[in-house]
């Protein structure tokens, strides 16, 4: 039997639907791999459009010259590692970067924001010990 012009048409628009779906899932792999077990370098210009890319996020909002930051930074290169492909780090310099910290109202440094979807749901203000950390990404993952 053959197609219809209304077949054709929708045939046609599924077609590019599925190329689009492809084309943005390859750009999501290739991003998610170049930063894999490393924490991605935010800033007030790439922060909006890097945490929506992932499903889980956690943000690190540091300063260099912040000896609690110094004290958290290794920990979050290691939760980086561990969780790779589960959940994504990234590191956001405050003093570089003012608009972002003070969109979140981050007064006090370090501040650890996890995002879903692009959306803060929760978070960790001062130098918190692995585990502390860890529990609230598991809590998350579990959800």
């Amino acid at each position: 039997m053959p197609l219809s012009d209304d077949d054709g048409e929708i045939q046609s628009i599924k077609e590019r639907k599925l190329v689009e779906m492809m084309r943005r899932t390859r750009a999501q792999l290739q991003s998610a791999e170049k930063y894999e077990g490393k924490p991605i370098i935010l800033s007030d210009a790439t922060f909006s459009s890097e945490i929506s890319k992932y499903p889980l996020m956690v943000v690190d909002f540091w300063a260099a010259w912040c000896g609690p930051c110094r004290m958290v930074a290794p920990i979050v290169e290691q939760l980086a590692k561990e969780y790779s492909g589960r959940v994504a780090f990234g590191k956001l310099n405050v003093d570089e970067n003012p608009l972002t910290s003070g969109e979140f109202q981050v007064q006090s440094i370090p501040t650890l924001l996890i995002f879903r979807d692009g959306e803060p749901i929760d978070g960790i203000i001062g130098a918190a010990p692995k585990y502390q950390i860890e529990s609230k990404l598991k809590a998350q993952l579990g959800n």
